[in-house]
Formats: structure tokens, C-alpha cells, sequence
């Protein structure tokens, strides 16, 4: 005879690896169950993976096994799979009797081809599936003109955000009473990441913690990259570490500017959402689709590298190799070299910086590489070509991030310009404007 299972509601975390203010874990704790907590290392994530060393899969491993660790002294434990979500839940639909499941919205392409994937095998077992907001503060539609179509201009959609933001209670969610829910349960330890076919990162993982000081201060140091003076929370943000509710509470009371940077997270996953064509290649505007990038293997490696001859640009490229981040003032100043004074396609650079920073989020990452190379929403024109010289002039004057990141750039050895800047610029309006008419 069969041993009857257990009856469980399962909370299935992705990009929010925390148990606090957590949205998708309240609903769930919240019902009265027991509640078995799962995390899936998708095999259709990781084989895309270039690097067996990812930084990424790392921190993701270190941050899991904390949770499985706290959890087991509340009697429970974090069930962790690698395979697929459809392997992970033909599983679980077997060895268990699944009253519902509970997760958060994610907002990418592939993310929701899964859920709806995971959805439908769920409901032709009769088990409901209930995704919540909580990687964002407003998602989809939730900020939009006021015909229901959605902003594709910054400033607008901000000053709506923040209107909707004074009606609307964006309080973090009380999940502390509700966590004896948990399912009482001995689990296995994470499978490890050599299991997996990775090795661990000796990568540094910036800190959760970010003093008010520092918000404070965010709008006068922003823009200067040799200052300590952003707070490297994309990370956290990006895996949930930390929520996004209590973060933008912080910053309202202290500093309107570092909100503002939390609002352009919430645009570029709402342009996402709206228009999911740029998660998978496509330009924003489609006649920048048009444009004919040079193929120039050389002149992309140089770059990747941080070999241009322009210091401000290899600073940044440099940076990005040693330590998996990049001053986002030096992303403008890289991503715009890329695409208009060497006019590679810019789809090169946002794989690049895909595979190479700590904090990529695939909604920011487009955006900010469709603003410099012109083809995305509310973005910097076609003839707008920054100047990296005078880039340098105005936020590095005295050298400070250039010397700790290209110690060698006034000596013999270090490379000539791959490219003379007016002679660049030049050929970008040229090129641009073959495809491009007057003010696109």
C-alpha cells in the first residue's frame, strides 16, 4: 500500500533570496500551510553560462546555502534542484501532494516562457500557480499614460511613478509572525557547484549594507568614479538579497536622485514587459536595425581587454574584468565608445557586460546600451558621441581611477588611440545618417 504524501504549498525562489519582506513567501506563509521552500539551478540558464567560474552561480550558491542553513534551525530547510523546472516539478507533482505554488514575477523573455510552461503543467494536475510582485516597486501597467499606453519617455513616466507612488502603499511585507509555517522537514545540503559542473569564484561580493550617509550624498558624488560613492547594490537587487520596498523608503526621506536611479529600474522592466523584443535583439526604435555595424574582431577585443589608448575607457573595461563592476557614469562613457567611435554593434557589448558583471539585469542592461547607441527609448541621440577626453577632464580631472586601473597610461608602453576622436565621430554621424534622418 502507497504511503499517502504530505500535502505541502511550495514557495519557489528565484530573484528574491530572502526571507524578509519577501511578497510571494508572505502570500504563501500567510494561507496556513505548510509551506516547502524549493530553488531550481536551471540547466537552461546555466548551459548558456561561458564561464565555470561565474561569479554569478558563486554568490547565488553562498546565498542559498545561508538560506537552507537559517531554515534548518526553524525545523525545515531549503530543497535545491538542478535540472529544469518541468524535470523540478514532474518531481515534485510525484513525491508530493501540492495544494498551490507560489512564486514572484520575473520579467524576461525566457522567465516568461517558464512560468507559463511551469503554469500549465501545474493546472493540468489541478494545482494553482500564484506569481506576485517583488522584484520591482510598479510593474507592467501599473504606470502608464492615462490612455493605457505605456511611457517611452523617462521624465514623464517619473513624474507619474512618483504620483501613483503617493496613492499607493509600497510598505514591506511582515513576514517574521508567519515563518513556523514553514514546513517541518530534515532536507539535504545544496548540491555543489563542482556537482553542477562549476567551480567556486574568488570574486569579492560588495556588501547589502549602505549607510544613509552615503544616499545622502549620492546627487553631489555620483558622477566621479575614484570616489566610494555609490552604493554597488545592483547585485543584491538583481538576486533579491535585499528589497526593493525598503531600499526605496530609505532613499524618499534622504535622497530624491538615488530614488530616481530605483525608478529607472522599474522603466527598463516595464519597457521589458511592453515590448519584449528588446530582451532578444531587437532595437527599440526598428530602424536602427538598418544600421550596418562594422566587423572589427580587433577593435572588439581591444576594448573587451581595456587596450583603446583612451585611459577613461580601458579604466572601465579593466575595472569590469577585476572586479565584476563598472561606475556607471565609465558604462556610458565604454558603451557609447563601443558603438559609435569603433561602430560595433551594440548587441556585442551588452553580451559582454552580460557575461561580465556581478549585476547584470537583463531590463537595465538593454536599456542602458539602446540609450548609448541611440536605437532604445528615451535615448541619447545619434550625433551625441561623447568625447572620452573630456569625459575624463570633467569626472576624473586629477586622474585618481585612471592611475588605479591603468597604472602604466603615460608610459611607453601603453597603446595609441585605436581611433582619433574627431575622425570617429565623423564616420558615426556619416554611417548613422545613412539609415537615420535628421533628429531620430
Amino acid at each position: 500500500m502507497t504511503a499517502a504524501k504530505s500535502t505541502v504549498r511550495v514557495f519557489w525562489f528565484r530573484r528574491d533570496l530572502r526571507l524578509e519582506d519577501n511578497s510571494g513567501l508572505f502570500q504563501a506563509l500567510r494561507q496556513g500551510e505548510a509551506v516547502l521552500p524549493i530553488f531550481i539551478f536551471d540547466r537552461h540558464i546555466l548551459n548558456r553560462l561561458e564561464d565555470r567560474d561565474d561569479a554569478r552561480v558563486t554568490f547565488i550558491h553562498e546565498v542559498i546555502s545561508s538560506l537552507h542553513k537559517r531554515l534548518t534551525t526553524m525545523g525545515s530547510g531549503l530543497l535545491v534542484f538542478h535540472g529544469t523546472p518541468q524535470e523540478v516539478f514532474r518531481k515534485l507533482l510525484d513525491s508530493w501532494n501540492l495544494s498551490a505554488v507560489h512564486t514572484n514575477h520575473d520579467y524576461e523573455p525566457y522567465a516568461r516562457r517558464r512560468d507559463s510552461e511551469v503554469e500549465g503543467l501545474l493546472l493540468d494536475h489541478g494545482v494553482p500557480f500564484h506569481s506576485h510582485k517583488d522584484i520591482v516597486l510598479f510593474e507592467r501597467s501599473e504606470v502608464v499614460k492615462d490612455d493605457g499606453n505605456p511611457y517611452t519617455v523617462f521624465t514623464p513616466y517619473s513624474r507619474k511613478w512618483l504620483a501613483v507612488a503617493e496613492r499607493i502603499d509600497i510598505s514591506p511585507f511582515d513576514t517574521e509572525p508567519c515563518l513556523h509555517q514553514f514546513h517541518k522537514i530534515s532536507l539535504p545540503e545544496p548540491p555543489s557547484l563542482e556537482s553542477m559542473g562549476f567551480q567556486r569564484s574568488a570574486q569579492a561580493f560588495p556588501s547589502p549594507d549602505v549607510t544613509d550617509e552615503l544616499i545622502s550624498q549620492y546627487a553631489e558624488r555620483r558622477n566621479f568614479p575614484a570616489m566610494p560613492a555609490t552604493s554597488r547594490l545592483g547585485l543584491h537587487l538583481r538576486f533579491g538579497t535585499i528589497s526593493i520596498r525598503a531600499l526605496a523608503n530609505r532613499a524618499k526621506s534622504i535622497s530624491p536622485t538615488f530614488l530616481n536611479e530605483l525608478i529607472w529600474r522599474d522603466f527598463y522592466h516595464m519597457i521589458l514587459w511592453h515590448f519584449p523584443q528588446v530582451g532578444e535583439g531587437k532595437a527599440f526604435k526598428p530602424i536602427y536595425d538598418q544600421i550596418e555595424w562594422r566587423s572589427d574582431p580587433d577593435g572588439f577585443d581591444r576594448w573587451c581587454q581595456g587596450q583603446t589608448g583612451y585611459p577613461i575607457v580601458d579604466a572601465g573595461m579593466r575595472e569590469l574584468a577585476a572586479t565584476g563592476f563598472m561606475h556607471n557614469r565609465v558604462r556610458m562613457i565604454t558603451a557609447s565608445f563601443l558603438t559609435k567611435h569603433l561602430l560595433i554593434d551594440w548587441r556585442l557589448g551588452e553580451a559582454w557586460f552580460a557575461r561580465k558583471l556581478l549585476d547584470f539585469d537583463l531590463a537595465a542592461n538593454n536599456g542602458g546600451w539602446q540609450w548609448a547607441a541611440g536605437s532604445g527609448c528615451d535615448a541619447a541621440p545619434y550625433f551625441r558621441v561623447f568625447n572620452p577626453t573630456l569625459q575624463t577632464e570633467k569626472f576624473d580631472g586629477k586622474g585618481a581611477y585612471i592611475r588605479k586601473w591603468v597604472a602604466e597610461f603615460e608610459s611607453l608602453t601603453y597603446p595609441r588611440p585605436i581611433v582619433e576622436h574627431s575622425f570617429a565621430r565623423n564616420r558615426c554621424l556619416q554611417m548613422y545618417g545613412r539609415v537615420l534622418k535628421p533628429g531620430v
